[in-house]
């Protein structure tokens, strides 16, 4: 079971990973709609996993990530991303990511995911 913080400024999607990452008995410690939320959560909460979006207002993903890597090098953060966002994705590797995942997502890469960030 891992402590996972949810970063997107869609309230939809962050219910959608909430729902499948709870099924799979994993505890969601945090919810955040933007960067500085994900950044004062991270904080505060100190999650195994951080799912990442990238495009959010007032602070995007890149600059979340590059402060979460600042404050913990080996934080784990899954970037999720739209289509068409290879460029940005490679960029957030390169920063620190440890993966990526597609939306929308299919439900078993989520938990691929999670469980092989775990390992």
């Amino acid at each position: 079971m891992a402590k996972i913080l949810i970063v997107d400024d869609a309230k939809f999607m962050r219910k959608t990973l909430r729902g499948l990452l709870t099924e799979n008995s994993h505890e969601i410690v945090g919810e955040a709609a933007d960067g500085y939320e994900a950044v004062s959560q991270f904080r505060d909460t100190h999650p195994d996993i951080v799912f990442m979006d990238i495009t959010m207002p007032h602070m995007d993903g890149l600059a979340a990530l590059k402060e979460i890597i600042g404050i913990d090098p080996e934080a784990k953060v899954i970037m999720c991303s739209a289509m068409g966002q290879q460029r940005i994705v490679m960029q957030a590797i390169e920063l620190g990511a440890k993966d990526f995942i597609t939306k929308p997502f299919e439900d078993a890469r989520v938990i691929e995911t999670v469980e092989r960030i775990l390992a």
